[in-house]
């Protein structure tokens, strides 16, 4: 059967389902997932606790909407810096050290980033990510690094494992950094990057 809905009630309801999430995503961040009520959200987005249920069943649907919100804008970063930055225009190297840079240097200093850490770290044993999003950053690399061994960029019996290696050498060594305060500056993080693309090279170029 037709929706009976018009364009104008579409756009409202979907306007109070983007003030929920935002409201909760605030909310959750701030005083966590066991201290935030469906009520406390509802009065933050403006809304009544019904139409909270309407769109979303209960607060751990809510929180798992959030989390999935702020993973596909770090997805949709990584593959517009897989796009622009391996689009085989520029020397492998070059193309390898602006990627990791740009990850290192945008998304992982982000507070879209920051946000997503502190959602998953107060998710507790509540369900993450659903399973066809868990690392799908790394898996849209690994794609990239298969259309790299056709062409014979580089050198890989598998290229998901060589996409793992190039994280860890690269972007891994990034987080660890800043996770502890090491270096924040652009050049020194862009130094770490260039430093393991250079050992991945010898590996896989």
């Amino acid at each position: 059967m037709a929706s009976t809905q018009t364009p104008g009630r579409r756009r409202r309801s979907e306007g109070k389902r983007a003030a929920i999430l935002d409201a909760a995503e605030i909310l959750f961040v701030e005083e966590g997932y066991d201290a935030v009520s469906v009520e406390e959200i509802a009065a933050h987005a403006q809304v009544s606790k019904r139409t909270v249920y309407d769109h979303f069943g209960d607060k751990e649907e809510i929180f798992s909407r959030v989390l999935e919100r702020v993973s596909d804008a770090l997805t949709d970063a990584v593959r517009a810096a897989i796009d622009e930055e391996l689009a085989g225009r520029s020397g492998l190297r070059d193309e390898l050290v602006n990627f990791g840079s740009r990850i290192a240097g945008q998304t992982l200093k982000s507070s879209r980033y920051a946000t997503f850490r502190m959602l998953d770290s107060r998710r507790g044993s509540r369900p993450g990510l659903p399973e066809s999003k868990r690392d799908l950053a790394e898996r849209m690399l690994a794609e990239r690094f298969a259309d790299f061994v056709e062409t014979g960029r580089i050198h890989a019996a598998d290229p998901a494992v060589a996409a793992r290696h190039f994280t860890a050498l690269t972007i891994g060594l990034v987080l660890e950094d800043l996770v502890r305060g090491r270096t924040d500056c652009s050049s020194q993080l862009q130094k770490v990057v260039a430093d393991g693309v250079d050992v991945f090279l010898r590996a896989y170029g």
